[in-house]
């Protein structure tokens, strides 16, 4: 019997994160694991979701300032963390995350430009565990990206961004796909069916390590 993990999912907007989470909970299916949870960042437990709003939306008259943002996040983080994650993997409970730390460092460091050690002192403060066991990085390019969230009806604060905002989260996600072997990176700019069979190799033989 595999133990359980902590999986999560990265990406930029359009990278197709929400549908490769789905999928990755249908993939634990297959293989005979039912107990799992799936989460998303910021949310998942009531207050992160209301902390999500503020996030995601903006608020009349008033700019959310960089470093605001950045401290909303890791409230609403180390709430799912203390009343779920840390909880649910005691319990032996699958847990698939769309989004964690990463995109801190990702968002706010390389898209916003607040200094890496201050992200990684809120880390170390209130989100040094718990550590994935993996991180599935769905690489899309920015214009890609772009072109697929606009055919939404609604763009929230965060999509609405310039091109020029996703190209540095873009970088800042490769330097670590490239330094951290826990970190899978998947070609998402083909269509969605290449996509998931791309990851379902991927997926299984990451997991079949562990067997």
């Amino acid at each position: 019997m595999l133990n359980n993990k902590f999986i999560v999912i990265e990406g930029i907007e359009g990278s197709g994160k929400t549908t490769m989470c789905h999928f990755t909970k249908n993939l634990l299916f297959e293989y005979g694991i039912t107990n799992i949870k799936s989460l998303r960042e910021p949310g998942g437990t009531p207050l992160s979701e209301k902390i999500r709003c503020l996030i995601k939306h903006s608020v009349e008259n008033e700019p959310i300032f960089y470093e605001t943002e950045l401290l909303l996040i890791y409230a609403a983080r180390v709430q799912l963390i203390k009343s779920i994650i840390n909880p649910e993997l005691k319990k032996g409970t699958w847990i698939i995350s769309d989004r964690f730390t990463l995109s801190s460092l990702a968002y706010q460091g390389g898209g916003r430009g607040i200094e890496r050690n201050k992200i990684l002192f809120l880390q170390s403060l209130f989100a040094k565990n718990p550590i994935p066991d993996v991180t599935f990085y769905l690489d899309v390019k920015p214009t890609i990206g772009i072109k697929r969230i606009q055919k939404r009806k609604h763009l929230d604060r965060i999509e609405k961004n310039k091109l020029d905002f996703f190209v540095k989260v873009r970088k800042i996600y490769l330097t670590y796909v490239n330094k951290d072997p826990k970190i899978i990176k998947i070609n998402a700019n083909h269509s969605l069916n290449t996509v998931k069979k791309n990851f379902k190799l991927q997926f299984f033989s990451w997991l079949k390590k562990d067997t």
